[in-house]
């Protein structure tokens, strides 16, 4: 089994900052890329931020120069530090990785039980 907690989520006015964490647990051979997805309401899924287990990263236009990703590859877990938090970012946060459980079996997809975000403007 393979579990990603979030946490960090919160209620924070706009301007303000916060940080999630995504922790990685169970049977983990390696894990390839990173990120972090938002759902708002009346809004499809969409990407925020992904990291490569290097030093690739890929940002979503509406948080450039706001937010940034990051990782601890000895603790399994992803960051996403998050700045001049506007209205429009309040959403639910979820966590992706992708994960390859044992050396022969494929890499495969895992979700987060997700963490709300909301900026009171």
């Amino acid at each position: 089994q393979v579990q990603l907690v979030e946490s960090g989520g919160g209620l924070v006015q706009a301007g303000g900052t916060l940080r999630l964490s995504c922790a990685a647990s169970g049977s983990i051979f390696r894990i390839n890329a990173m990120g972090w997805y938002r759902h708002a309401p009346g809004k499809q899924r969409e990407l925020v931020a992904d990291l490569t287990s290097g030093v690739t990263t890929n940002y979503a236009d509406s948080v450039k120069g706001r937010f940034t990703i990051s990782r601890d590859n000895a603790k399994n877990t992803v960051y996403l530090q998050m700045n001049s938090l506007k209205a429009e970012d309040t959403a639910v946060y979820y966590c992706n990785a992708d994960i390859i459980r044992t050396w022969i079996t494929p890499v495969a997809g895992y979700w987060g039980q997700g963490t709300q975000v909301t900026v009171s403007s």
